[in-house]
């Protein structure tokens, strides 16, 4: 990134700190959180470019200096190690994010091969990521649930949520779960002590969050008529009431409620916001939708991402050769060490892409 595209990040965090400061933005608190996301998203960039700078100016002070002191010239040398490592770390940093890393998100599991014993495993990955959530203090909610004769799960909706601002919410760091969850184990329907194997599946995607939607008064077409009341009766004699068309979508909102015509044009317009919200909502929802198809096509074990085996207490990710014998404590919601190679993993990819 040049110069010129850094110096605009620097004023944008300045701008937003000035913004969050001002306790008239922390009254809506969808723009604040907004708001305290991007600046929070920010903070380790600009940090970094400071660190870099400061480090520039030492350089160069170190070199004039060691002319008369020795001493200078090993902190020189040593500045000049580190300018490398910060320029490295800010190019990691100024990498093009996941739009949807700061949201939160809704998560399916559901059962797949293996009968009742892919429900219960099914129940213990929902015990797992509701631990999991509970440690990072995010809120969880179960939505739907269809349940097992054996108290399993055929199927469960999940919601999880930050309560938080961070520039990295719950999807940056559950986003790479989804897929087929594969377990090896003696079930508790097996008389016989004999090892199967079984799978369930998991989809998450982004929560769609509200959709501000700004209406451009060209797309308006405002007509005024008289309001009348029941069997047609005049109700006034001033065409007070408002029929206003967006004509982008058709949609036709009237009001002739309120006193004034002013009154009821403000309020169809109002209505007509929250209808275009609506279906502003329910395109960014069955874009998720797309995006959580694409995730299982069938949960078969043959299509795995992780294999859970209990009798060696291991498990194993199968896209970044991850291993660990710890199953039963990420059982119990330990799950950072895998996500975190999950992550590393996507980072490097990343890297490498944008050095191509």
């Amino acid at each position: 990134m040049d110069s010129s595209s850094l110096h605009g990040l620097l004023a944008e965090y300045a701008d937003l700190e000035k913004q969050l400061a001002d306790p008239a933005v922390h009254a809506d608190q969808g723009r604040a959180r907004k708001l305290g996301r991007r600046y929070a998203e920010l903070s380790p960039i600009v940090k970094v470019i400071n660190e870099l700078d400061q480090a520039r100016d030492d350089l160069g002070t170190a070199r004039e200096l060691a002319d008369e002191d020795a001493a200078f010239a090993a902190e020189a040398e040593e500045i000049a190690a580190r300018i490398p490592q910060l320029q490295s770390r800010l190019t990691e940093l100024l990498l093009p994010r996941d739009p949807y890393d700061g949201s939160d998100v809704l998560m399916e599991i559901k059962s797949g091969e293996g009968g009742e014993e892919s429900a219960l495993f099914a129940g213990d990955l929902l015990r797992m990521y509701l631990r999991y959530a509970e440690r990072h203090g995010w809120k969880a909610e179960v939505l739907d649930a269809v349940h097992s004769d054996l108290g399993g799960y055929k199927d469960v909706t999940v919601a999880v949520k930050s309560k938080g601002t961070d520039a990295d919410g719950v999807w940056a760091r559950l986003k790479f779960e989804g897929g087929v969850h594969r377990v090896q184990r003696v079930p508790a329907t097996e008389s016989q002590g004999r090892i199967h194997t079984s799978a369930a599946g998991v989809l998450i995607y982004p929560e769609p969050e509200e959709v501000e939607v700004e209406i451009d008064p060209n797309d308006l077409r405002i007509d005024v008529f008289r309001s009348s009341g029941p069997g047609g009766q005049s109700v006034n004699t001033t065409d007070s009431a408002v029929r206003v068309t967006h004509l982008p979508t058709g949609i036709v909102v009237s009001c002739q409620n309120e006193k004034s015509q002013i009154q009821n044009r403000a309020r169809a317009i109002q209505v007509l916001q929250a209808r275009l919200q609506a279906m502003a909502e329910e395109e960014a929802a069955a874009k998720a939708a797309d995006a959580r198809k694409s995730q299982v096509r069938t949960v078969d074990r043959s299509e795995r991402v992780r294999t859970y085996n209990f009798p060696e207490n291991r498990i194993s990710d199968h896209r970044v050769n991850y291993k660990a014998y710890n199953l039963d404590q990420v059982l119990d919601g330990d799950l950072d060490a895998v996500l975190d190679a999950l992550a590393a993993a996507d980072r490097e990819e990343r890297l490498a892409t944008a050095g191509q």
